[in-house]
């Protein structure tokens, strides 16, 4: 899992600890994620399932695409598809997944990088691996999520933000036991580079054997803690949480986890997302790939992709030209 790494923590800026007055968040619940598949048929867990919308808020929709080592012949991506109302991030931990949308944005993200792109009024998209790597097979392992928009919002402008590994905000916990990669937001002091349209914090932490991770979070947003891989504890009462788990987290200024001293031996750390957003409190109309406020504004996106104003798929050489509906 490498992602980003950094060879001596100690060198980096240090997040805080809890201080007289400060709560830390405690545990509303802890669900498993299903596996299935997605598009044309690469494994997922859905890391949201069974948890109520109204939780998760301002996030719809998480996958954990993979983990999985691919022969030759076997990378998948996905058909070209619509999007309109939210925005989709795709992180990738391991591997390489290649974007177009018709809007003219895209690119290649690898290790450590983002692509963060933003539905809005609607848009055709694809994503799929390289030629090279269907060729060859390799090691696949990222996540998509999906943030929703205000209403205010879900007229925007597609736009596509293309955000290297490079460009992450790093910081260590306190004793240099865990890394933190800052993907959107700002966390003790340092931000990540991802420009939201919602209030939000993203982050990507590995923690070490026996590691505690302190991280201070906003009052004002809700807090979200999923497990890549690894087993370990949440919350002052250190419930129990493994690899494939979501624990919705209360009211506090910090978010508290840790890792088991042992953990499994094909990895090594605990690999953990925390996210958080300012609510948007508004209603959710959700079909497919439209993420709306109101039923009829789900069927005339529907509408709107069934007679191309969605957009038209560009001429790509090799890539797939078939249309499905998410």
């Amino acid at each position: 899992m490498p992602a980003v790494t950094v060879d001596d923590l100690t060198v980096l800026p240090r997040l805080a600890t809890p201080g007289l007055g400060d709560t830390v968040r405690p545990v509303v619940s802890v669900t498993s994620a299903p596996q299935g598949y997605e598009g044309e048929g690469f494994p997922v867990r859905r890391a949201f399932a069974g948890v109520d919308l109204a939780q998760l808020d301002p996030f719809v929709h998480l996958d954990q695409m993979g983990e999985v080592e691919y022969a030759p012949g076997e990378p998948k991506g996905t058909p070209w598809h619509p999007h309109r109302g939210f925005e989709t991030v795709t992180y990738m931990i391991d591997g390489v997944m290649d974007h177009q949308d018709s809007q003219g944005g895209g690119g290649s993200i690898t290790n450590g990088d983002t692509q963060w792109m933003t539905a809005g009024s609607g848009l055709l998209h694809i994503e799929t691996p390289p030629e090279w790597l269907v060729a060859k097979g390799g090691l696949f392992h990222g996540l998509q999520l999906w943030v929703n928009l205000p209403r205010d919002q879900k007229w925007a402008q597609p736009r596509y933000q293309d955000l290297r590994s490079s460009q992450l905000g790093l910081v260590a916990t306190a004793d240099a036991g865990a890394l933190v990669r800052i993907i959107a937001g700002e966390v003790g002091g340092q931000s990540g580079p991802g420009s939201t349209h919602t209030p939000m914090a993203m982050l990507h932490a590995t923690l070490a054997p026996g590691a505690r991770l302190d991280v201070p979070w906003r009052a004002d947003f809700n807090a979200l803690v999923y497990v890549l891989s690894g087993n370990g504890h949440v919350g002052l009462d250190q419930r129990p949480l493994k690899t494939g788990q979501l624990a919705v987290l209360g009211a506090g200024d910090f978010v508290t986890l840790g890792a088991d001293a042992r953990q499994e031996g094909r990895h090594p750390s605990m690999e953990v997302v925390v996210l958080g957003g300012r609510p948007i409190r508004e209603p959710v109309a959700w079909a497919g790939p439209f993420v709306m406020n109101t039923k009829a504004e789900v069927m005339a996106a529907f509408e709107d992709f069934q007679k191309g104003r969605m957009g038209q798929i560009p001429a790509v050489h090799g890539a797939p030209t078939d249309l499905v509906e998410g």
